[in-house]
């Protein structure tokens, strides 16, 4: 297994310090601060280590409270709210600096039968036919920062390959969707609960971005102020994330300088696996100027 993926594995297990208690240390996108998939991760990694293993995650709701630093470690604390004959829920705190970065609450469900109906997966071209958004990158380095070109196309514990690239340092106006599929670069543990919260650590990837498409705007862009806001996902089948997945996204609405996005996350042969849904921060201040005071 590559070092990158190994590294990041072991970010996502966490250190347990005390009953309830984990730490977490912190990965550096090269942005210095803490991406938001890391927190949302390491928080249901440390969720889960609270819950008998036959009660996997069925759902997932967090709020994104403080910018976290990536030069530090995060704390979890694990309140176990409810232990129910079928459902466990359980909160979780992030800390960092002795204040909550993120909140979150998720549920586990003991696995049963039940009626079996899901959506059907968009037709795009599969991933043998597409190349990994690193390659893109490297098409436009002529035009990139020299060291905002070395952190884009750093090597990545998940790769992606999007359906219909969007050039960020040119952006034109478009429909708010988009499809990318992507995969751990290397095969896996069977171990379903580290592909669930692997899955909630990409989750995060190739969101939020796409409610700024109509509007021919980049997080590039230095008037724009962009950042996740809150995240919720549910868990509906058996996935390996090992093997490709189809990360559909739309934005059904944009207003008050908050984008709202919406995902479904689908396996190669068309299953239906998990929903996500996130709102977050577009706030362009070349456009529409500073927040009021």
């Amino acid at each position: 297994m590559r070092n990158v993926l190994a590294e990041l594995l072991t970010l996502l297990r966490l250190e347990r310090i005390e009953h309830n208690l984990f730490r977490g240390q912190s990965q550096d996108l090269g942005w210095g601060a803490i991406f938001g998939g890391q927190v949302l991760g390491q928080s249901l990694s440390a969720a889960v280590q609270t819950v008998p293993e036959d009660r996997p995650v069925h759902s997932l709701h967090g709020y994104f409270l403080r910018q976290g630093d990536a030069s530090k470690p995060v704390v979890y604390d694990v309140d176990c709210i409810r232990d129910g004959k079928s459902f466990t829920t359980r909160r979780v705190v992030a800390i960092q600096n002795g204040k909550p970065i993120f909140s979150m609450a998720a549920s586990f469900q003991q696995v049963e039968g039940g009626y079996d109906h899901a959506a059907s997966m968009p037709q795009v071209p599969g991933p043998d036919e597409l190349i990994s958004e690193v390659e893109l990158l490297g098409k436009l380095r002529d035009h990139i920062p020299p060291k905002l070109f070395q952190r884009a196309t750093a090597e990545r514990p998940i790769e992606s390959r999007p359906v219909d690239p969007v050039n960020p340092l040119a952006p034109k106006a478009r429909a708010p969707h988009r499809a990318v599929w992507f995969r751990a670069v290397d095969p896996l543990p069977d171990e379903p609960a580290l592909h669930r919260y692997l899955l909630a650590y990409a989750s995060d990837f190739n969101f939020l971005s796409t409610a700024m498409l109509p509007h021919a705007v980049s997080w590039l862009m230095p008037s724009m102020q962009v950042a996740s806001l809150d995240h919720a996902m549910w868990f509906h089948r058996p996935f390996r994330m090992d093997d490709w997945l189809l990360y559909a996204v739309q934005s059904p609405s944009a207003s008050g300088a908050r984008g709202l996005v919406r995902g479904q996350l689908f396996t190669r042969d068309g299953v239906l696996v998990a929903s996500t849904v996130q709102e977050g921060l577009i706030r362009d201040r070349a456009e529409f100027g500073d927040p009021p005071s």
